[in-house]
């Protein structure tokens, strides 16, 4: 039998009905510091997320509140990838995050494409050495039916939306020899955004 949401996390699920909502719903979940690709109910049902199962999770209210989510990767180096939600109001793009650090989660939808709102967190995408570790990010991905793929409440389906958002298309976001330029992040910037941080899951940063 197909794994369903029961009628309490349904209640919850559609009382998520902004993406400021979801995304305070998130910024209260511990982070999940194990790996692996949960689906959208895991969070709910275990109490905790990190940003795979939370960006699905945030997928799974911002369609029952009329809003198409689609999932970017952003894609680091020398640091852990990290996945956004992305949703668009009014044609602007914004988004909900669940990350182990505060600077990786939310967005509001002010921003004119998808690649202005990935910008938006080059500067405080950084690994524990201080090195600023974004490089590029997939082109936002619509997720598929739960009739094909049902990543809201299937536990074993994770791996395939990371197949599919692995194969789409990937933009870098710095020119040739740009990487060493980069100043690394000063002191009181770097320690402003450890706060509320969960050292046991920053292997390398987001």
């Amino acid at each position: 039998m197909r794994a369903e949401w029961t009628k309490r996390e349904e209640r919850i699920l559609r009382g998520l009905s902004t993406p400021a909502k979801i995304q305070n719903f998130l910024d209260h979940l511990p982070y999940r510091c194990e790996d692996g690709h949960l689906s959208a109910r895991a969070a709910l049902r275990d109490g905790r997320a990190h940003c795979f199962d939370g960006s699905l999770l945030a997928a799974a209210a911002l369609t029952r509140c009329g809003l198409a989510p689609r999932l970017i990767d952003l894609c680091a180096t020398r640091d852990d990838d990290h996945i956004l939600c992305a949703f668009r109001w009014k044609g602007r793009w914004g988004a909900v995050a669940k990350s182990n650090f505060p600077g990786l989660r939310y967005r509001d939808p002010v921003f004119r494409t998808a690649r202005e709102l990935v910008l938006s967190y080059f500067e405080l995408y950084f690994n524990l050495k201080k090195e600023k570790t974004l490089r590029a990010f997939s082109t936002p991905m619509a997720l598929p039916s739960r009739r094909r793929v049902d990543w809201e409440c299937d536990d074993t389906q994770g791996d395939v939306i990371v197949e599919l958002l692995g194969a789409q298309k990937h933009h870098p976001l710095l020119l040739p020899g740009q990487e060493k330029a980069l100043r690394k992040l000063d002191e009181r910037l770097y320690r402003s955004q450890l706060v509320g941080v969960n050292m046991k899951g920053a292997h390398g940063g987001s």
